[in-house]
């Protein structure tokens, strides 16, 4: 099976060993997305809120890049280093996605990178 790499500079690049996204027949698994804003590689993280709505933001311009919208998402996973953000995690993840909503995980985590407080991950689906 041929592997594409999808790479867009509207989501920030990657800070490791990784792809941005990978396509592989009608999926694309889109790499943990933290706060970072892609126009300045600066974190985001003035406040819970501003690091939620661009990890958000960030896996939209990655979907956007493969041609497709934020609701082709059908798995996300959502890392939390406190759980007390999960009611806001979801009152900003709806102002994103429409129903039928993809399936999802959210788990408290001990750290992130670069001591972010949230990341999300996702498998996307072509049409």
């Amino acid at each position: 099976m041929i592997k594409k790499v999808i790479h867009t500079d509207k989501a920030p690049g990657a800070i490791g060993p990784y792809s941005q996204a990978v396509v592989v027949g009608n999926l694309v698994f889109i790499s943990g997305q933290i706060s970072i804003d892609p126009l300045t590689s600066q974190l985001d993280n003035q406040s819970i809120e501003k690091e939620i709505y661009r990890v958000f933001n960030n896996l939209k311009a990655i979907c956007e890049a493969c041609g497709a919208s934020i609701n082709n998402i059908v798995k996300l996973n959502l890392y939390l280093t406190d759980l007390s953000f999960f009611n806001l995690v979801n009152q900003i993840m709806s102002e994103f996605f429409a129903e039928p909503y993809p399936a999802r995980a959210a788990v408290q985590v001990s750290a992130l990178p670069k001591g972010v407080n949230f990341e999300a991950e996702a498998v996307l689906q072509l049409n």
